[in-house]
């Protein structure tokens, strides 16, 4: 009975070390799939737009793709990105329009940059002069009053023209 021992306690270890995995892994899914994201209707009704009645719904499908990615200063991917990195790739993707450098950058590059806030159209490129009076931050118009950008404090969001901090710091828009 003794020789058995040593080997009847290594099972046991062997099943506490599978049934404590397990039990991990499970955990681990329960948390990531408690964060997703709510589906692309039910989400933009939530911040009044339709798809619907978008110009350009291929735009609101790529502003989604991305709600949620975290900032990241001079980032391009979905693991970090920052305004002017978010705009760019919306640009690219939906308009095949290819934009660089930062926010003030990609205020020289559009053909009209002097549209104020009541002719905003779909797709209009919000510029905002936050720091120093000098523009330092950019979105992308969806309609409504709102607007999809990285913010620095929350990723990818929508938020709205009329939100206090936005109003104070909207400077123009632009367009293509």
């Amino acid at each position: 009975m003794l020789i058995f021992a040593p080997m009847r306690f290594s099972i046991l270890v062997i099943l506490l070390s599978i049934t404590t995995f397990s039990y991990a892994q499970t955990k681990k899914k329960k948390t990531i799939s408690s964060y997703a994201k709510p589906d692309i209707t039910t989400y933009y009704h939530s911040q009044q737009l339709t798809i619907d009645s978008a110009t350009s719904p291929f735009l609101y499908y790529q502003v989604y793709e991305w709600i949620g990615t975290r900032y990241k200063y001079s980032g391009e991917t979905k693991k970090g990105i920052d305004c002017s990195g978010f705009v760019s790739k919306m640009y690219d993707r939906v308009y095949c329009i290819s934009l660089s450098g930062g926010s003030r950058d990609i205020y020289s590059q559009v053909k009209e940059n002097n549209i104020t806030k009541s002719e905003l159209k779909e797709g209009d490129i919000l510029f905002f002069k936050i720091r120093k009076g000098q523009i330092s931050h950019v979105g992308i118009y969806l309609g409504n009053n709102k607007f999809a950008h990285a913010s620095v404090q929350s990723g990818v969001i929508i938020s709205d023209l009329d939100e206090p901090y936005y109003k104070k710091y909207f400077y123009k828009a632009g367009r293509f």
